[in-house]
This record gives C-alpha cells, structure tokens and sequence, in this order.
C-alpha cells in the first residue's frame, strides 16, 4: 500500500477508527437553520461514502450566550435532536462515524449577549462582552454537558469541544483575556478549571463509550498568551479527566499570522503536535495546511501525530480518501486555501461551498446527472470556466471538444501559479488534465477557434469561455516600450527593473506585485523561512509561540497605485485580504491611494496625491488596471444562428472570479 499509515486502524477502546483521517471542524451555514438541515445531512453523507475515518460537525453552541451570530447553531434544548438525526442517520447509513463540535463563541459571539470570563472586548468584534459570574461560569459548564447529552441522543458517535482559536474555552485559559481573581482565574491552576471541568463532567455524563476530542490551542500566536508548560499542563488534565483525543488548534482568529491560507507551507505546524506527543497518552490530531495524501503520510510515517485534520480538503474532493486508498491521488481536487468560497462566504453569513467543487454544500440541487440525451459541444476556452463546463458535460455523457489558442490548459490560472503563496494552483490544474482524460474530452491546443468554422462543423451549440484582455490605460507616456501589462510580466516573462510602479490595486495588481518583490523560490515551500518571516516560533520558546518577525528584504522598489481613494486593498477578500497587504508592507512596498496619473517620461512617473505632486523615480509601469471581456467569438456565433452560451471573464470580467467562473461553468454543463 502506498499509503500504510494513513490506512492504519486507530483503537479508541470502544471503537475502531478504519483510517487515520479526520474531517476537521467548519462551519457551513447550514447548520444554523432547522430547514437546511437535510442538505447538511447529504453534506456529510457523501463525504462518508468517500471514505472519511471520522468527521466533526460545525460549531454548535450550548446555549443563547455562545451562538456565533443570533440565532446560529444551537443543541440546548430537546426538540433541536430531531434535526441532528438528519446528519447522524444519514452519516450511519453510508458507514461514517461523527462527532459533534461544541463550540462556545465566548467574546467572538457576534451578537449583544456575548460572555466571556472578563468584560475585554476583542478585536474582531463590536460588542463587549458581558464577563460571567461564578453562578455563570456553573451553568455554562453546565450548559456544555447538556449539550453533549443531547448530542448523544441524537446518535453522534461523540462530540469535540473546542478549546482553541481563541473562543471562550481558550479565552478563560490565558491570562489576555481572563484576569479574574476569583477560582477561574488568577493562576495558570485556575484558569484551566474551566476546561477540565467541562471534559471531566462531560465524560460522567456520557460514559465511557462515546468519543471526546478536545481542541487544545498549542500555538496561540497572540501576546500574553499560553507557555508551553501551561498548555502541557492543560493537555494532561483534559486527559485525567476524560478526552479520548486531542485535537491541535493553531492561532486565534486575531491573530496577525496567518495559519490556514495557501502561502502557509504545507504541514507548517506538525512540529507543535510532535512535540506534544512526548506529554500525554492520548492519541494526537495534527492540523492545517495538510491537503494531500503524500503529505498526510509523511506526517505520520514521522510518528508527528497519530491522526491528520482536513476541513476544506474534504470539502473540495469528498472522494479523497478513497481515491488515496485507490492510490489515485493524481485526481483528487485538491484544496488550494483560497477561502474565496468556504471562510470568507461564512464571514459574509452566506453559505459556504468551494471555489473548486461549487457542488459542495449543494448537493441536493447541484446534481450531476447523465444526459437524457448525446450532444456534442464545442468549448472554446481552457480555463477555469472552459475546464469546468467541459468536463461536467462530458461526465453527464455529452460529446465536447475544448479549444484553446493556448498551447496548454489552465488560462489565467497559468498566471495565477507563478504568484509565490499561490503555487496549489499547479494542483487544480493537474486535477483538470486528468479529469480532460478520464471524461473523454477531445483536446485541441493551440487551435484559433473561428465562428466559421464551429458552425460548418455543426456543433449543438458553442460554449464561448474566451476569457478577457488587459484594460489599456491612457496617459502621455502610457505607450512606451517601459509600460507592460500583467500579462507581460506574468506570462511573457519580460524583463522588469527594479524600481517600479504598479497601476491599479486590486487583487491581480497585488498579485504582481507580491510576484516582484518576492525571491525566489518562495517562502511558502520552505517552513523555517516562512516562519522567520512572520515570526512564529515554532519551538514555543516564548509565550503565544510569537518572535521578532525578520522578513527578506524586498527583490525590487514597488509603488502599488490605485485611482480611488482609501486605502489599497480594502476590497480583498476578508480572510486572506490582511495577509497580502501585510506581505506587501513588510516589504515595504508603497500603497496608496488617490492617484492620478499625469505622464510617464525619463524622469518617472508623474503622479498627484492629495493635489500634490509627485514624480516616482521608476523603471517600468506595470498597467493592472482591470480586464475586458472577450466576446468577439460570441457576437460572431450569435450572427451565424449557433446556439451560444458566454461564461466566466467573457461574460463578466470583473477582477479574475476563478469561484464564479467554475461555478457558472459547473451549473451551466449541469443543465444543458
């Protein structure tokens, strides 16, 4: 077997884990209302047809005060079981096993009633929490163990409590934001009562055949945090009292690290779990950043860990333990961490789903099905929405022919890889070629597609997924040799000098200009560099596992530009938006906003700021300024009578939508 320790049973005592995979805790939305709960029950079926060893639920809260948002996910009472069993059954019946995740928001809570163990409001929240009494503090324990109990009824094989990120579990554990003086606080001893207690009347009440996980924060990655000997400490008394497993949590959601987004190497934080391995007995869960098979092995061939969690892996191939087991991992759909579709809908109180499996959280209404009827199409374009729309019609049985000028598949996603932090796009792109050939695509590179041609070979109709040009900028200076397009850096490779401007501060100039400033290779393949730079301390010397960040010097001289006022990159996606604008900063690359663009000669650029102006000494411009759509192709289809559908940038251009472009092209291929 190529993968033996993957694959390796894991004993509980009172049940047997088939494999060593499990699906981590995410909320999705559809865990908040009762009526959605039949399609969160297909959710995780399907991912227990595919094979998952064991999965956690999204939060759930025990009671009012710990919903994420009014009226969130809540098992406080008798008649919320009923909509539990849903998922339970469902899961049972496919063979799975599930666990439920007791979440308490603490001060996180996004709603007025928010409780913590002090009145210390966070910083990724407007309310201020209401601190709790010590009659609070017994009915919250109180309200966990009812909880679990009532998990239990409703036939989960058991529940995890979680005890990191920095919700109210971990929020009582730190003396941040836990300075009571009273027996929940004032020592280490005291602050970590809170989550013994919980995880020691828990275990009495459920007994010993029903599976406690305890999320244990083993890197906060915040001030004033956790040492290790504290959370030692804490990991041995969640196992006195009760727990079965200890699942690894890695930073607060304040943090200013990044932990979970794709420019986090792969397996970043396993050396925190091996590292706690030494100290207890209880099997061990490793986390983040763990997206493949080969990876996943690796880390437990180590003995790092005795299990791996993926959450968004799963979410974008439920087939992905099976295909491991098959030893077909060169067709999973691999998690790229984008979060453009799962954690960013979620912080937009939308429901989450994948940028590169738009079925996930639909699968009761996005259905692929095989077609009433053969067609044959013809696909021009070969990115993301060409690729998506190709394959989905071919699985449904359809005849495609996919044509692209290009001479390899991908399109934008080609630039897209070469961007340092976004190389997972290699990944989505070897998914697509296998997928080209195991659904039967003819495939024509490097093929001009015509109108004339498409209609004398008499296709039922064209999907026209030509993608979008570079918008041109206009200024006296804008058509010198010196002023390159996106497209001319990231594709042509031409030459760039080491001062140099960027026009346009959306997501592709950031892009850019991470791509300039960045050596290479970067950071993102190389653990001990990534962390020097964000300065994490992987050895947990200091408290919060935080040190002096020592970033590389930047590669070039970067202004980032845009014509709107504000500050740059406001419009960034939310969970990975700080991120790039953080990188940018610790390479000192200027951003600003309110330009406008007066001329480019010898001297510079000639800029005005705030009325005031400015020449910016540079080599070169490079023009993202936004995109057209390409629709030639489609006018000229319609004009000759050829059925036409027009998807993703040629149908709308707006920054580069790889979610909306694989979604449009997923839905459409769907209902043709």
């Amino acid at each position: 077997m190529r993968y033996p320790h993957l694959f390796a049973p894991l004993d509980l005592g009172h049940v047997t884990l088939p494999n060593r995979v499990l699906m981590g805790s995410m909320h999705t939305g559809l865990e908040d209302r009762a009526r959605d709960f039949d399609k969160l029950a297909a959710y995780f079926a399907e991912r227990a047809r595919g094979g998952v060893g064991l999965m956690v639920t999204g939060g759930i809260a025990p009671n009012i005060e710990g919903w994420l948002k009014p009226l969130g996910g809540r098992l406080s009472m008798p008649w919320h079981v009923a909509r539990h069993r849903k998922v339970t059954k469902a899961v049972h019946a496919e063979g799975g096993r599930i666990c439920m995740q007791i979440l308490h928001g603490g001060r996180y809570a996004y709603h007025p009633l928010s409780v913590a163990p002090s009145r210390i409001k966070s910083p990724i929240t407007p309310f201020t929490p209401r601190a709790l009494s010590n009659r609070g503090v017994e009915r919250t324990i109180k309200d966990f163990v009812n909880c679990a109990r009532l998990a239990q009824e409703a036939g989960y094989d058991g529940i995890e409590v979680m005890g990191s990120e920095g919700y109210l579990i971990n929020e009582f554990v730190t003396a941040r934001t836990n300075t009571r003086s009273d027996a929940w606080g004032g020592s280490a001893e005291k602050r970590m009562r809170f989550p013994i207690e919980i995880v020691r009347r828990t275990r009495a009440a459920v007994g010993r055949d029903f599976i406690i996980i305890y999320r244990l924060s083993m890197l906060d990655l915040v001030d004033n945090a956790q040492s290790w000997d504290e959370i030692v400490q804490l990991g041995k008394g969640v196992e006195q009292a009760g727990a079965s497993i200890i699942n690894t949590g890695i930073g607060w959601h304040e943090a200013r690290v990044p932990t979970i987004v794709t420019s986090v190497p792969r397996a970043a934080f396993v050396s925190i779990t091996a590292k706690f391995k030494a100290e207890v007995g209880l099997p061990l869960v490793t986390t983040n950043r763990i997206n493949m098979p080969e990876t996943a092995e690796q880390v437990l061939a180590s003995g790092a860990a005795d299990m791996v969690s993926m959450a968004r892996p799963l979410l974008a191939d439920p087939e992905w333990v099976n295909k491991a087991r098959a030893e077909r991992s060169d067709r999973i759909n691999t998690c790229i961490a984008c979060n453009q579709a799962c954690l960013d809908h979620v912080f937009e109180n939308r429901m989450a789903t994948c940028l590169v499996n738009p079925r996930a959280c639909n699968e009761t209404e996005l259905r692929i099905k095989p077609a009433a009827q053969r067609k044959h199409y013809a696909v021009v374009g070969a990115g993301p929405a060409g690729l998506a729309a190709a394959t989905t019609l071919a699985e449904r049985g359809h005849a495609v022919t996919l044509f692209d000028v290009a001479n390899e598949i991908g399109g934008q996603f080609n630039m897209a890889k070469r961007i340092p932090g976004k190389e997972e796009f290699h990944e989505t792109l070897r998914y697509f070629g296998h997928r080209i050939a195991d659904t039967g695509v003819e495939l024509r590179l490097g093929v001009m597609a015509s109108a004339e041609q498409l209609q004398r070979d008499g296709f039922d109709a064209v999907v026209v997924a030509t993608g979008v040009s570079p918008r041109r900028v206009n200024f006296p200076g804008s058509n010198d040799p010196r002023v390159l397009s996106y497209l001319d850096v990231l594709r042509d490779n031409k030459p760039v000098g080491a001062r140099v401007a960027i026009i346009g501060a959306g997501g592709i100039g950031f892009d850019v200009a991470e791509f300039l400033v960045e050596h290479a290779p970067s950071p993102t393949t190389d653990v001990v560099r990534w962390s020097a730079e964000w300065g994490v301390d992987l050895g947990h010397s200091e408290r919060g596992g935080l040190k002096p960040a020592k970033p590389q010097p930047p590669l070039r001289q970067v202004h980032l530009l845009q014509r709107s006022a504000g500050k740059p990159g406001a419009r960034l996606n939310k969970t990975t938006g700080w991120v790039h604008r953080a990188t940018l900063k610790a390479k000192k690359v200027e951003m600003i906003g309110g330009v406008s663009y007066r001329h480019f000669d010898d001297a510079g650029l000639h800029v005005q700021i705030n009325d005031q102006p400015r020449v910016l000494e540079v080599d070169n411009l490079v023009i993202c300024a936004g995109q057209e759509p390409n629709r030639a192709l489609a006018d000229q289809l319609t004009a000759l009578g050829v059925p036409v559908h027009v998807i993703g940038g040629a149908d709308v251009a707006a920054e580069l939508d790889a979610k909306r472009a694989i979604d449009q092209g997923t839905r459409l291929a769907a209902r043709l």
